[in-house]
Protein backbone atom coordinates (compact mmCIF):
# COMPACT_ATOMS: atom_id res chain seq x y z
CA UNK A 1 0.00 0.00 0.00
CA UNK A 2 1.55 3.36 -1.06
CA UNK A 3 0.73 6.88 0.58
CA UNK A 4 -2.22 7.51 -0.99
CA UNK A 5 -5.44 8.64 0.20
CA UNK A 6 -8.79 9.69 -0.74
CA UNK A 7 -10.20 12.32 1.15
CA UNK A 8 -13.58 12.69 1.07
CA UNK A 9 -15.92 16.10 1.90
CA UNK A 10 -16.73 19.46 0.60
CA UNK A 11 -13.52 20.61 -1.12
CA UNK A 12 -14.58 24.26 -0.55
CA UNK A 13 -14.37 23.20 3.22
CA UNK A 14 -11.75 24.99 5.38
CA UNK A 15 -11.31 21.37 7.02
CA UNK A 16 -10.96 19.35 4.09
CA UNK A 17 -8.15 22.14 3.09
CA UNK A 18 -6.12 21.86 6.14
CA UNK A 19 -5.99 18.12 6.29
CA UNK A 20 -4.78 17.56 2.95
CA UNK A 21 -2.04 19.79 3.32
CA UNK A 22 -1.73 18.48 6.82
CA UNK A 23 -0.59 15.16 4.97
CA UNK A 24 0.82 16.09 2.21
CA UNK A 25 3.27 17.65 4.54
CA UNK A 26 3.71 14.07 5.93
CA UNK A 27 4.38 12.28 1.93
CA UNK A 28 1.02 11.44 1.84
CA UNK A 29 -0.66 11.99 -2.04
CA UNK A 30 -4.06 13.87 -1.40
CA UNK A 31 -6.79 13.02 -3.60
CA UNK A 32 -10.13 14.93 -2.52
CA UNK A 33 -13.62 14.14 -3.66
CA UNK A 34 -17.06 15.70 -2.91
CA UNK A 35 -19.05 13.80 -0.97
CA UNK A 36 -21.35 11.60 -4.10
CA UNK A 37 -20.77 8.61 -4.62
CA UNK A 38 -20.86 8.83 -8.59
CA UNK A 39 -17.93 10.51 -8.57
CA UNK A 40 -16.22 8.43 -6.11
CA UNK A 41 -16.96 5.71 -8.62
CA UNK A 42 -15.59 7.59 -10.98
CA UNK A 43 -12.20 7.79 -9.98
CA UNK A 44 -9.73 4.58 -11.60
CA UNK A 45 -7.61 3.24 -9.12
CA UNK A 46 -8.55 4.71 -5.99
CA UNK A 47 -6.44 4.80 -2.92
CA UNK A 48 -6.73 1.79 -0.20
CA UNK A 49 -7.20 4.53 2.52
CA UNK A 50 -10.85 6.18 2.42
CA UNK A 51 -10.73 9.66 5.17
CA UNK A 52 -14.66 10.52 5.35
CA UNK A 53 -14.39 14.05 6.68
CA UNK A 54 -18.42 14.43 7.82
CA UNK A 55 -18.32 18.14 9.15
CA UNK A 56 -20.68 19.01 5.74
CA UNK A 57 -22.31 15.95 5.59
CA UNK A 58 -26.15 16.03 6.82
CA UNK A 59 -28.95 13.46 6.54
CA UNK A 60 -29.35 14.54 2.47
CA UNK A 61 -26.11 12.98 1.84
CA UNK A 62 -27.24 9.51 3.36
CA UNK A 63 -26.65 8.02 -0.24
CA UNK A 64 -22.78 8.67 0.17
CA UNK A 65 -22.72 6.60 3.21
CA UNK A 66 -24.58 3.60 2.00
CA UNK A 67 -22.32 3.64 -0.73
CA UNK A 68 -19.43 3.15 1.77
CA UNK A 69 -20.90 0.92 3.95
CA UNK A 70 -21.77 -1.03 0.95
CA UNK A 71 -18.68 -0.77 -1.27
CA UNK A 72 -16.23 -1.62 1.61
CA UNK A 73 -17.18 -5.11 1.91
CA UNK A 74 -16.09 -5.99 -1.96
CA UNK A 75 -13.05 -2.90 -2.32
CA UNK A 76 -11.88 -3.89 0.74
CA UNK A 77 -10.33 -0.15 1.63
CA UNK A 78 -9.80 0.89 4.95
CA UNK A 79 -12.24 3.76 6.02
CA UNK A 80 -11.53 6.72 9.01
CA UNK A 81 -14.61 8.61 9.85
CA UNK A 82 -13.72 12.44 11.33
CA UNK A 83 -15.97 15.07 12.77
CA UNK A 84 -17.66 16.18 16.22
CA UNK A 85 -20.10 13.41 18.26
CA UNK A 86 -22.92 14.36 16.39
CA UNK A 87 -21.47 13.91 12.97
CA UNK A 88 -19.67 10.67 13.89
CA UNK A 89 -23.08 9.83 15.21
CA UNK A 90 -24.86 10.21 11.53
CA UNK A 91 -22.04 7.87 9.88
CA UNK A 92 -22.62 5.14 11.91
CA UNK A 93 -26.18 5.67 11.77
CA UNK A 94 -25.76 4.36 7.82
CA UNK A 95 -22.29 2.79 8.24
CA UNK A 96 -21.77 0.00 10.35
CA UNK A 97 -19.29 0.20 13.14
CA UNK A 98 -17.32 -2.76 12.53
CA UNK A 99 -16.55 -1.73 8.71
CA UNK A 100 -15.06 1.81 10.01
CA UNK A 101 -11.33 1.21 11.15
CA UNK A 102 -11.30 4.41 12.87
CA UNK A 103 -13.40 7.74 14.37
CA UNK A 104 -11.51 11.07 15.09
CA UNK A 105 -13.29 13.45 16.87
CA UNK A 106 -12.07 16.64 15.42
CA UNK A 107 -10.27 19.47 15.68
CA UNK A 108 -8.36 16.92 14.17
CA UNK A 109 -4.46 16.70 14.81
CA UNK A 110 -3.27 15.78 11.31
CA UNK A 111 0.23 14.73 12.44
CA UNK A 112 -1.44 11.97 14.65
CA UNK A 113 -3.35 10.76 12.11
CA UNK A 114 -0.42 10.48 9.59
CA UNK A 115 1.38 9.22 12.33
CA UNK A 116 -1.42 6.29 12.61
CA UNK A 117 -1.41 6.06 9.00
CA UNK A 118 2.01 5.21 8.93
CA UNK A 119 1.33 2.19 10.94
CA UNK A 120 -0.65 0.96 8.12
CA UNK A 121 1.09 1.79 5.23
CA UNK A 122 4.53 -0.41 6.76
CA UNK A 123 2.63 -3.20 7.73
CA UNK A 124 0.70 -3.48 4.37
CA UNK A 125 4.50 -3.23 3.16
CA UNK A 126 5.00 -6.60 4.69
CA UNK A 127 4.25 -10.11 2.49
CA UNK A 128 1.65 -11.32 3.46
CA UNK A 129 3.26 -14.98 4.05
CA UNK A 130 5.62 -13.30 6.93
CA UNK A 131 2.42 -12.15 8.60
CA UNK A 132 1.09 -13.77 12.02
CA UNK A 133 -2.36 -15.87 11.27
CA UNK A 134 -5.14 -15.30 13.17
CA UNK A 135 -8.29 -17.41 13.35
CA UNK A 136 -11.34 -15.70 15.12
CA UNK A 137 -14.63 -18.01 15.95
CA UNK A 138 -17.43 -16.37 17.15
CA UNK A 139 -21.51 -16.99 15.96
CA UNK A 140 -21.89 -12.76 16.20
CA UNK A 141 -21.36 -11.87 12.29
CA UNK A 142 -20.89 -8.13 13.58
CA UNK A 143 -18.25 -9.66 15.96
CA UNK A 144 -16.08 -11.30 13.73
CA UNK A 145 -16.39 -8.47 11.61
CA UNK A 146 -15.19 -5.99 13.66
CA UNK A 147 -12.14 -7.96 14.75
CA UNK A 148 -11.00 -8.67 11.37
CA UNK A 149 -11.17 -4.61 10.15
CA UNK A 150 -9.30 -4.28 13.54
CA UNK A 151 -6.38 -7.17 13.28
CA UNK A 152 -6.03 -6.95 9.34
CA UNK A 153 -3.58 -4.16 9.37
CA UNK A 154 -0.89 -6.55 11.14
CA UNK A 155 -2.67 -10.01 10.89
CA UNK A 156 -3.85 -12.19 7.97
CA UNK A 157 -6.94 -13.02 9.45
CA UNK A 158 -9.88 -15.92 8.79
CA UNK A 159 -13.24 -16.18 10.42
CA UNK A 160 -15.44 -19.09 11.44
CA UNK A 161 -19.14 -18.77 12.71
CA UNK A 162 -19.09 -22.20 14.44
CA UNK A 163 -17.10 -24.59 16.00
CA UNK A 164 -17.81 -27.27 13.56
CA UNK A 165 -16.75 -24.60 11.00
CA UNK A 166 -12.93 -24.07 12.68
CA UNK A 167 -12.45 -27.52 13.40
CA UNK A 168 -12.89 -28.07 9.35
CA UNK A 169 -10.90 -24.74 8.94
CA UNK A 170 -8.12 -26.09 11.06
CA UNK A 171 -7.59 -29.45 10.24
CA UNK A 172 -6.23 -27.95 6.40
CA UNK A 173 -5.06 -25.06 7.80
CA UNK A 174 -2.02 -23.78 10.12
CA UNK A 175 -2.69 -20.66 12.34
CA UNK A 176 -0.25 -18.58 14.83
CA UNK A 177 -3.17 -18.01 17.28
CA UNK A 178 -7.12 -18.92 17.74
CA UNK A 179 -9.71 -16.23 19.27
CA UNK A 180 -12.58 -18.00 20.32
CA UNK A 181 -15.69 -17.17 21.55
CA UNK A 182 -16.45 -18.94 25.38
CA UNK A 183 -20.70 -18.66 24.82
CA UNK A 184 -21.37 -20.01 21.27
CA UNK A 185 -24.52 -21.89 20.35
CA UNK A 186 -24.88 -26.00 19.96
CA UNK A 187 -20.90 -26.08 20.53
CA UNK A 188 -19.63 -23.59 22.98
CA UNK A 189 -16.20 -22.37 23.04
CA UNK A 190 -14.97 -24.72 25.73
CA UNK A 191 -16.01 -27.42 23.68
CA UNK A 192 -14.07 -26.35 20.89
CA UNK A 193 -11.01 -25.86 22.85
CA UNK A 194 -11.70 -29.67 24.58
CA UNK A 195 -11.29 -30.59 20.64
CA UNK A 196 -8.22 -28.71 19.74
CA UNK A 197 -6.47 -30.04 22.89
CA UNK A 198 -7.86 -33.57 22.13
CA UNK A 199 -6.27 -33.36 18.76
CA UNK A 200 -2.31 -34.27 18.59
CA UNK A 201 -2.08 -31.86 15.56
CA UNK A 202 -3.85 -29.04 16.93
CA UNK A 203 -2.99 -29.32 20.67
CA UNK A 204 -0.64 -26.65 21.05
CA UNK A 205 -2.12 -24.35 19.24
CA UNK A 206 -2.74 -21.32 21.66
CA UNK A 207 -6.02 -19.99 22.56
CA UNK A 208 -7.33 -16.72 23.81
CA UNK A 209 -10.73 -16.37 24.90
CA UNK A 210 -13.02 -13.90 23.69
CA UNK A 211 -15.77 -13.37 26.59
CA UNK A 212 -18.48 -11.29 27.64
CA UNK A 213 -18.22 -12.03 31.27
CA UNK A 214 -15.29 -12.37 33.38
CA UNK A 215 -16.80 -14.64 36.86
CA UNK A 216 -14.25 -16.81 38.28
CA UNK A 217 -16.48 -19.61 37.39
CA UNK A 218 -15.75 -19.91 34.05
CA UNK A 219 -12.50 -19.17 33.82
CA UNK A 220 -11.86 -22.31 36.63
CA UNK A 221 -14.14 -24.45 34.08
CA UNK A 222 -11.60 -24.38 31.60
CA UNK A 223 -8.23 -23.76 33.87
CA UNK A 224 -7.33 -27.40 33.00
CA UNK A 225 -7.61 -26.14 29.24
CA UNK A 226 -4.82 -23.85 29.36
CA UNK A 227 -6.15 -21.09 27.53
CA UNK A 228 -3.63 -18.42 26.76
CA UNK A 229 -5.65 -15.56 28.46
CA UNK A 230 -8.97 -14.32 28.35
CA UNK A 231 -10.14 -10.55 26.87
CA UNK A 232 -13.47 -9.27 27.42
CA UNK A 233 -15.20 -8.22 24.58
CA UNK A 234 -16.31 -4.82 25.87
CA UNK A 235 -12.36 -4.27 26.30
CA UNK A 236 -11.73 -1.02 24.07
CA UNK A 237 -10.14 -1.48 20.65
CA UNK A 238 -6.47 0.01 21.40
CA UNK A 239 -6.62 -2.71 25.03
CA UNK A 240 -7.53 -5.49 22.89
CA UNK A 241 -5.39 -4.93 20.34
CA UNK A 242 -2.87 -4.43 22.35
CA UNK A 243 -3.30 -7.70 24.00
CA UNK A 244 -2.57 -9.32 21.33
CA UNK A 245 0.33 -7.80 20.12
CA UNK A 246 1.54 -8.34 23.39
CA UNK A 247 0.85 -12.30 23.04
CA UNK A 248 2.81 -12.33 20.06
CA UNK A 249 5.83 -9.95 21.08
CA UNK A 250 5.90 -12.57 24.41
CA UNK A 251 5.98 -15.54 22.41
CA UNK A 252 8.45 -14.34 20.13
CA UNK A 253 11.09 -13.46 23.55
CA UNK A 254 10.07 -16.92 24.51
CA UNK A 255 11.02 -18.34 21.29
CA UNK A 256 14.77 -17.17 21.28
Amino acid sequence: MDKRVLLIGNQKSFMITAIAKGLEKEDYEVECVPPRSDLIKAIENRPSIYLLYLGDITIDDADVLKYLNEAIDSERFLLYLIGNNEELSLGITYIAKEKIQETYLRPLDVKMLAEQLDTVVDYSAVDENLKKKILIIDDDGAMLRMMKTWLSVKYRVYMASSGKIALSFLAQNSVDLILLDYEMPVMSGPDVLKEIRNNPNLKHLPVIFLTAKDDKESVMKVVSLKPEKYLLKSMSKEKLTGAIDDFFVARAGRNK
